[in-house]
């Protein structure tokens, strides 16, 4: 049984990120066709791009700040112009800031984090899958986060943004369900990256102590989740979210 995206176009959000870059490498790999987006980092997206080239899928890179309408409409252009209208969007995008408690956080980060985690999936939603209606097939992906579930202090801003996002792609999965479009989100846990890499730190010693799987992930298992949502294979499920946190939290019935 593999996973095949052949005919498949793919666009991700925050793709010169870390999670993005695996996302779409893994994406890349089954067939998929690629739109890389950039906020800022241009030359990690030409490098990416390189990257899907040599695996022999069609891409294109394209700028966009995803807060915001007319750049969505804009990237929805090129995208189209340069490939297709994709059939897959994943939103990987968000928008980074200094964690502190709520008396102290700034009301500009609880808005940054509306605006990039709810506000971004409004705008993508509403520039593409509107295309994937008049196909009859879809799918949305959002990458969400285990912090939704933990509430943990200083994560208020973050976690009220995520939580948001849920919301609105839980409604988009029941108004769009019709149309053979699958709306689920994925889940990362403290996932070993570049940035966080594995090491023997009181505070990475602490949290592996409470996964039950005894260690932490890394990106690969996401992409991993991401490409089998975006394929038939996983065509009976929508509204889901699934972590990718070795049990470190647990949906529950």
């Amino acid at each position: 049984m593999n996973i095949d995206l052949h005919g498949k176009t793919a666009l991700v959000t925050g793709a010169s990120g870390e999670l993005g870059r695996a996302i779409v490498l893994a994406l890349a790999r089954c067939g998929a066709d690629i739109a890389i987006h950039y906020y800022r980092s241009k030359e990690k997206a030409i490098s990416l791009q390189e990257q899907v080239a040599r695996i022999g899928s069609k891409n294109c890179i394209v700028q966009a700040d995803v807060t915001k309408q007319e750049s969505v409409n804009n990237m929805k252009s090129i995208v189209e112009a340069d490939l297709q209208s994709p059939d897959i969007i994943v939103t990987s995008a968000v928008i980074q800031y200094t964690q502190t408690e709520i008396l102290d956080q700034s009301t500009q980060d609880y808005i940054s984090q509306f605006e990039s985690c709810i506000l971004h999936n409004v705008l993508m939603a509403q520039a593409f899958v509107p295309s994937m209606i008049s196909r009859g097939w879809g799918r949305v992906i959002g990458i969400n986060t285990e912090c939704s579930m933990q509430c943990f202090p200083t994560q208020s801003a973050y976690v009220a943004g995520k939580r948001g996002m849920d919301g609105v792609l839980r409604v988009l999965a029941k108004e769009i369900g019709k149309h053979q479009i699958t709306v689920n989100q994925v889940a990362p846990g403290w996932m070993i990256s570049e940035n966080l890499p594995e090491d023997n730190e009181e505070r990475h010693i602490v949290y592996k102590e409470k996964v039950p799987l005894g260690r932490r992930g890394n990106e690969q298992d996401v992409a991993n989740v991401v490409a089998f949502l975006s394929s038939d294979l996983a065509n009976f499920i929508t509204g889901a979210f699934i972590p990718v946190c070795g049990g470190n939290v647990m949906p529950t019935i």
